[in-house]
This record gives C-alpha cells, sequence and structure tokens, in this order.
C-alpha cells in the first residue's frame, strides 16, 4: 500500500464530502503523527497497538478529549480504508477505545465583570468585535469571517455563512452592537477586502484580522481588566442572558447554531432565573399551606428526632 497516494486520496474524500480546509488540515496533521508513531504496517495494527497509542498520547499530557479526537480520525481513516479503497483489514479502533471526559458547565460573566471588561477596550474596532461576540453569540471564527455584505443594517441582522458544520444562520444585532459597529466602521481604512475587521498596526495593517488576531487581543484585555473571559465564554454570557430574559431554549438554539438542543440546555443548569423564581414562588405557597406549631409546643429538630428512642410497642 502506496501510503503517499492514500493520502493523498483521502485527502480528496474529505473534500470531496465539504470538510473545512481547517478540518482537512487537522485531519492529515493526526494522521501522519499515526503513521510516524506507529510501527508495524497499518493492515497490522490491531487493539493492542491502539491501546498503546493512547497510553502514548497520555504520556505526552493530552486531555481526555484531544485523545478522542486523535483516536477518531484514525478511525475515520480505517474506515475509508476498508469501505473506499477496499483493502481487507480490520478496523481496529471500536468505542470501547472511548476515554470518559469531564463535562464542565458553560461558564458565563456576570453583569460586573462584563462593564470591567468593556471598561479597560479603548480601541473602537476591539469594541465593535468583541460586542458582536456578546450581543449575537458569534464564534471567533464567524467574526474573523464577517464581510460587509452579511450585514442588513435595515432589518438589524446579520447572515452566518459557512459556520460550524458548513451551516449559514440568521443572528440579529442588538442596539448597542449596531452602534458600536457603525462607530466602526466609519473610522475603518477605506481597503478592496471585503471583510469587516481590519488589522490597525505593524506590517499587516489593512489586512483581515485573524483569529489568533482577535484571540490574543482578547487575552490582552482579559488580563489588563482581571476577568477570566475568553471569546467563547462571550457567547456563553449572551445565551445565559437570552435564558434569564425568559427566551425560549429553541431560539437560542437557532440563534447559536448548535445542532441538538441538549447543548443548549445545558446553560438552563448554570443560571436559569426563571426556575430559581419559580421554586421560590412555589415554595411561598407550600410553607404557606403549612400546619403551624402551636405555641409553648417543644420544637424538635430533625436531628434530635431521629436520635431520640422510639418508645415501647
Amino acid at each position: 500500500m502506496q501510503m503517499t497516494n492514500v493520502i493523498i486520496n483521502f485527502r480528496r474524500h474529505l473534500k470531496r464530502r465539504n470538510y473545512s480546509p481547517h478540518s482537512v488540515k487537522y485531519y492529515l496533521n493526526i494522521l501522519k503523527h499515526f503513521v510516524l508513531w506507529v510501527d508495524v504496517p497499518l493492515e497490522q495494527v490491531g487493539a493492542e497497538k491502539i491501546e498503546a497509542y493512547i497510553d502514548y498520547l497520555h504520556r505526552k499530557r493530552m486531555q481526555p478529549a484531544s485523545i478522542n479526537c486523535y483516536v477518531a480520525i484514525v478511525r475515520v481513516f480505517y474506515h475509508y480504508l476498508k469501505y473506499e479503497e477496499k483493502i481487507a483489514l480490520k478496523n481496529p479502533i471500536t468505542t470501547s477505545c472511548r476515554l470518559r471526559v469531564p463535562k464542565p458547565l458553560p461558564r458565563f460573566l456576570r453583569e460586573e465583570e462584563i462593564e470591567r471588561f468593556f471598561a479597560v477596550i479603548q480601541s473602537t474596532r476591539d469594541w465593535a468585535l468583541f460586542r458582536l461576540m456578546l450581543r449575537c453569540g458569534l464564534r471567533v471564527e464567524e467574526v474573523a469571517m464577517l464581510t460587509r455584505e452579511a450585514i442588513d443594517y435595515k432589518r438589524r441582522r446579520i447572515m452566518v455563512f459557512n459556520g460550524k458544520g458548513g451551516k449559514d444562520r440568521v443572528v440579529y444585532i442588538s442596539d448597542d452592537a449596531h452602534d458600536a459597529l457603525v462607530a466602526y466602521l466609519k473610522l475603518r481604512a477605506q481597503c478592496r477586502t471585503n471583510r469587516v475587521f481590519l488589522v490597525e498596526k505593524g506590517v499587516c495593517k489593512g489586512q483581515p484580522i485573524s483569529v489568533r488576531g482577535i484571540q490574543k487581543r482578547m487575552e490582552y484585555y482579559a488580563k489588563k481588566s482581571k476577568v477570566a473571559v475568553s471569546c467563547h465564554r462571550l457567547r456563553h454570557t449572551m445565551a445565559t442572558q437570552l435564558l434569564n430574559a425568559e427566551a425560549e431554549v429553541e431560539t437560542i438554539q437557532g440563534l447559536l447554531g448548535h445542532n441538538w438542543i441538549t447543548t443548549t440546555q445545558r446553560y438552563c443548569t448554570v443560571s436559569n432565573l426563571k426556575v430559581q423564581r419559580d421554586y421560590f414562588k412555589a415554595m411561598a405557597v407550600i410553607l404557606g399551606r403549612a400546619v403551624p406549631v402551636p405555641s409553648g409546643t417543644q420544637k424538635v429538630s430533625l436531628r434530635q428526632g431521629l436520635a431520640a428512642p422510639t418508645s415501647a410497642q
């Protein structure tokens, strides 16, 4: 089996299935990593070799989620070899290879943290950029790729083309995000590029800002404001604020572009003021129905009651 030709064919296979250029590059890098590590022909790789590979990734101090991703991509490659290249082999990766991954709840910013974060931002561009993330729920890649044609000022909405998973969706622009965006575009340098957010300094001035460039600005402001914030946490914050304003979970799902509503429902576990209000409202009714304790009656705590000896039958 000519490995170089197989990798090239696999690359074409991913492109035909409409994988993004970023995903194709990521898949091929991981496959290269695996092929360089394995010391036997791919047809001879068995479950024991896969377990040894997982142990190797563990020793490199990789997180379980990253290891699962590496193993899943190798599994996809073996599936391709068997069904597309018609190579007689058995896929050595089974579902039992998947590691248990902790699922921390989404973290969001409190109102005072939002104010502290934006208070240190002096750049009109950065103010508009991060305001769109906070109010529109845009991912960092979606902000970096945003074009002027995608913004509908009359209807106060943004068309997000080719978002995560290759999906398009519509998000809406709040008043403060609209004002921030208009203020930036008035000052934005005139250039041929259609991207909205541009580099403002250095040798790359006037070119579209990259994802890493946005992340570096976020890291700078997070350190300056002493707020534990990230680009994705602004998305979490928008979702939590909408939920607490009693927006429907299905609405939030559509705005964020989640495939599964269970992903959106995780915000209900973190902070749901409606649940809190309903609980205390119902509890007030329950306590109001409780039989009052007669005056002079000795109050016995639950612990004391359990510890007290029972009378003889």
